[in-house]
């Protein structure tokens, strides 16, 4: 059934936005940062778009970023916009594959103290595949991406196309983030596909690292 309410929807945010932010702050959450720096950067010293799989958007709740998310104009968006309001995460919405591109680029640059947060596999999937809007988005935007690995050591899965998860209370949250993939400018589509390809098996990578050391694997594959 589809949420179409406002006062429903707003009030169904708020409920939803406390129950995450007391949730995550259950949460062990550990990060380690390949190239060295502390994130999330403060972004008036340098912005960048954090991209993590759809299925784990809880995960980066608990760091606080001071970060915009992107959220596609579907249906449902509205209700996850209002649960991201409060909880301090506000967010932009849009969609730079189904029209309103220069729309949306305003938006983003209007907000020049704020980082960019993305689902690339988002809103409908396929599951943990990059959606070429990001490489474009980042192209235009000359923001590097900071593609970020999130595995937990305990949490329910739902039957949702994204196999959407839910960490346990207390459990253990892992953040593997790469250093920043630099996409270039001005790309024509082999260009794109290109990027979105190298994107994707990054993406794969440092998901995978995460989800090992939230199970407690003691040696990791090299990347």
């Amino acid at each position: 059934m589809k949420l179409r309410h406002p006062s429903l929807i707003r009030c169904l945010g708020l409920l939803g936005g406390w129950a995450v932010r007391w949730w995550t702050d259950t949460l062990n959450t550990r990060i380690h940062c390949e190239d060295g720096r502390p994130h999330p950067t403060d972004p008036t010293e340098q912005r960048y778009i954090y991209a993590f799989w759809h299925e784990v958007l809880l995960g980066p709740v608990a760091l606080r970023p001071r970060a915009h998310i992107l959220i596609s104009q579907h249906a449902d968006g509205e209700l996850i916009t209002q649960v991201c309001r409060h909880l301090k995460f506000p967010a932009i919405r849009g969609s730079s594959t189904r029209g309103g591109t220069r729309a949306l680029l305003e938006m983003i640059r209007q907000h020049r103290d704020t980082h960019i947060a993305v689902t690339p596999d988002g809103p409908r999937g396929p599951r943990r595949e990059v959606q070429p809007g990001l490489i474009y988005l980042a192209s235009k935007m000359r923001l590097p991406i900071i593609p970020t690995g999130i595995g937990y050591a305990r949490a329910w899965r739902a039957r949702s196309w994204d196999r959407f998860a839910v960490p346990l209370p207390w459990t253990l949250s892992y953040l593997h983030l790469a250093p920043p993939f630099v996409v270039p400018l001005k790309l024509d589509r082999d260009g794109l596909e290109e990027q979105r390809h190298l994107l994707e098996r990054e993406m794969h990578r440092v998901t995978e690292l995460a989800e090992l050391r939230a199970a407690g694997k003691p040696r990791l594959r090299a990347g």
